[in-house]
C-alpha cells in the first residue's frame, strides 16, 4: 500500500529512494539501503527481513534479475512488491500477485517506479514522466516523481509518512559512511510536502545558504545565521546586531568564544571590535 522509486545518478554514482504510505513510519519499513552495493524497495505484504535479504544477495555479485526472479518463485514471497538497483544501475522489480489493485511497476534506464493500492492508474505513469523530465541532484529528481505520485491519487487510503535515502555508489570507509540524504516524515497530514521542505533545509545546509537558515533554522540559531548571511553580503550593521542578538543569549557568549578558529564566525565577530 505504497509508492516509491528507485534509482542511480549515472553523473555521481549515487543510489538512492524516495517512498510515501499510508502507514506510519515507511522509512523504516520500505527502504534498505547500502553505499556501494544497491538499494531495494519492498512493499505491499513483503516479510521485513527481504531487503536486508536483497542486499546481502548484491553484495554477494547476484544481479537485481536474479534476486528478483528467485523472490517471484519463493513461497513465502508471492504477495510482494519489490524494486531492486544494484551499484552500476542495473534494476529488476516484480508486481506479486497478492499486491493489491491498483498496482503495478515500469522499469527506466537506471531506474524504477512502483506502487500497490493506489488511489488511480495515473500514480506511477506521472511518476516516471516527472523522474525523466527532471534535472538536478538524485534526492531533487526522487523528490519530483513522488511529488508526482502524490499529486496523481497517492495511496488509496489517504496520507501518513514519506521518506527520501540516497548512499553513495562507492562502499562506506571509516571517514564516510557514504549516507548522502537520510529524511524521514514518520507521521503527517500531508508528509510528502514535509518531507520536501526538510530536503530544501537539508540543501540550505550542505550549500551554506545563511539567509535561508536564518527564517527556517531552529529557533535559538536564527541570529547566528542571520549574522552570517548579513556578514556575507556586506551589511555591517545588521551582521552587527544579529551577533549582539546570539550573544545576549544564555551560553551562546562561552559558544562563540570556543569557535573563535572558525572564519565564518571569526568573521563576524570581528565586526565587534
Amino acid at each position: 500500500m505504497t509508492f516509491s522509486v528507485i534509482a542511480r545518478d549515472a553523473g555521481t554514482g549515487d543510489l538512492g529512494i524516495a517512498v510515501a504510505s499510508c502507514i506510519l513510519a515507511v522509512g523504516r519499513a520500505v527502504p534498505s539501503a547500502r553505499p556501494g552495493v544497491g538499494v531495494i524497495a519492498v512493499q505491499a505484504r513483503s516479510r521485513r527481513g527481504l531487503g536486508g535479504s536483497l542486499l546481502s544477495g548484491l553484495a554477494g555479485g547476484a544481479s537485481p534479475e536474479d534476486l528478483v526472479r528467485r523472490a517471484a518463485h519463493a513461497a513465502e514471497d508471492v504477495d510482494r512488491q519489490i524494486a531492486v538497483i544494484d551499484a552500476t544501475g542495473r534494476v529488476a522489480a516484480d508486481t506479486g500477485r497478492g499486491s493489491l489493485p491498483v498496482s503495478g511497476h515500469r522499469l527506466g534506464d537506471g531506474f524504477s517506479v512502483q506502487g500497490n493500492m493506489l488511489g488511480s492508474g495515473d500514480v506511477v505513469p506521472a511518476m516516471v514522466a516527472a523522474f525523466t523530465a527532471s534535472t538536478g541532484a538524485l534526492p531533487d529528481r526522487l523528490m519530483a516523481a513522488l511529488a508526482a505520485g502524490q499529486d496523481a491519487g497517492g495511496d488509496l487510503r489517504g496520507r501518513q509518512s514519506a521518506a527520501l535515502l540516497v548512499v553513495s555508489g562507492t562502499p562506506a570507509t571509516e571517514d564516510d559512511d557514504g549516507v548522502r540524504t537520510d529524511l524521514r516524515v514518520d507521521d503527517s497530514g500531508d508528509p510528502v510536502a514535509q518531507l520536501r521542505m526538510l530536503r530544501n533545509l537539508q540543501r540550505a545546509y550542505d550549500d551554506r545558504d545563511y539567509e535561508t537558515l536564518a527564517v527556517f533554522a531552529p529557533e535559538g540559531a536564527r541570529d547566528l545565521y542571520a549574522a552570517l548571511a548579513a556578514s556575507r553580503r556586506g551589511d555591517r550593521e545588521a551582521a552587527r546586531a544579529a551577533l549582539q542578538a546570539v550573544r545576549s543569549r544564555p551560553g551562546w557568549s562561552t559558544w562563540l568564544a570556543s569557535m573563535a578558529g572558525d572564519e565564518r564566525v571569526a568573521a563576524v565577530s570581528r565586526l565587534l571590535d
